[in-house]
């Protein structure tokens, strides 16, 4: 069983940031996530595309946005159940939460804060009749641990930016490595097409494009796809078929919480904490909504920020809590650091 003081649903930048202001309070935070890293949509979908309205920042790309929330709340440690999916909830009568996963994982917690973005993300699947039978046996839709393609032959689907950076990196990782897409055209990052292509002249990527893998052949396991090139038809031998088409939000399984949806997407209290009609289960980022919400990572961390004080009066019933700016009081890590502006020099003048 894990404990924890916050247990957060989702490692999004809201997600993220949360723990940093909860740990501001001294609370402790665990984070569960579908994802098998976080960042949600950011380190997913388009880690390398730059985001132009996060204060401060007159340009950031989304991958070192995550990069950057991730070394904040280092020194607050925060505990991660990845690549797996929050499942059932159940309050117990002292208000606390049990929190289990789809693999089992059970999560005690004081307070809860879904903070899943759009939902628990899957991904998109190519339509091929017999995908399913595949999964896992050659079939992945994420690439979890680069070391399973050692030595092997690969082939992956999509032209975005997780399919022309995995087909670069594990250039280095397998045997072969064969890039399908559609269309000649990609919509990944400039200097990622350039790389393909300068691999795909030194012979290292296969590139097959304007294509499509219609068929997955192999006895309990892939070992061939057939590729629709322009209307004819060819067959390349394989062991690994990584298609890498995005993810498809979906709330999942937190819509049989028992939580007020609208719009696929939670109700909450805006005008105080962002609670749901649930006591001690709050929603924060785009998962939420209410009058006036817009989904922005910069309105979420608005709503972090509320939620951890919520959250630190609910526990401490009676106590105040004084703010202090962190320019005036440092911040103090959980691992024994801290941080504070550098104490100025005072000297007599004579």
């Amino acid at each position: 069983m894990i404990t924890t003081d916050i247990l957060i649903i989702g490692a999004g930048p809201t997600g993220l940031f949360a723990v940093f202001e909860a740990g501001l309070l001294k609370l402790k935070c665990h984070i569960i996530d579908a994802l098998p890293q976080p960042g949600g949509q950011l380190a997913e979908l388009y880690p390398k595309k730059p985001i132009f309205d996060i204060p401060g920042y007159p340009s950031v790309m989304a991958g070192e946005l995550v990069d950057n929330l991730m070394e904040q709340i280092k020194q607050f440690q925060p505990g991660f159940t990845l690549n797996e999916r929050a499942e059932t909830i159940d309050k117990l009568e002292d208000g606390t939460f049990i929190v289990t996963t789809n693999k089992g994982t059970k999560h005690h917690a004081k307070a809860v804060a879904i903070a899943g973005g759009l939902g628990s993300f899957e991904p998109r699947k190519p339509l091929i009749d017999n995908i399913a039978d595949y999964e896992e046996k050659g079939v992945e839709y994420f690439v979890k641990n680069p070391e399973l393609f050692r030595n092997k032959r690969i082939v992956i689907a999509g032209g975005g930016d997780s399919a022309l950076d995995w087909s670069i990196f594990l250039s280095d990782v397998a045997t072969e490595v064969t890039l399908v897409h559609r269309r000649n055209e990609f919509r990944g990052a400039l200097d990622s097409v350039e790389k393909v292509q300068e691999l795909k002249k030194l012979g290292r990527i296969n590139l097959i494009t304007p294509a499509e893998v219609t068929a997955i052949n192999g006895n309990g396991k892939v070992e061939s796809l057939t590729i629709d090139v322009e209307g004819e038809s060819q067959t390349i031998e394989t062991d690994y078929f990584i298609p890498l088409f995005g993810l498809t939000p979906k709330l999942g399984p937190i819509a049989d919480w028992g939580l007020e949806i609208e719009k696929n997407a939670i109700k909450v209290n805006n005008a105080l904490d962002y609670q749901t009609n649930i006591e001690g289960v709050y929603a924060i980022g785009d998962v939420n909504i209410y009058p006036g919400k817009l989904k922005l990572i910069l309105c979420g961390f608005h709503e972090a920020t509320l939620m951890c004080q919520s959250v630190y009066s609910r526990l401490n019933p009676g106590k105040k809590y004084v703010l202090k700016y962190t320019t005036v009081s440092g911040v103090d890590g959980f691992d024994g650091t801290r941080k504070e502006a550098e104490k100025q020099v005072v000297k007599a003048i004579n």
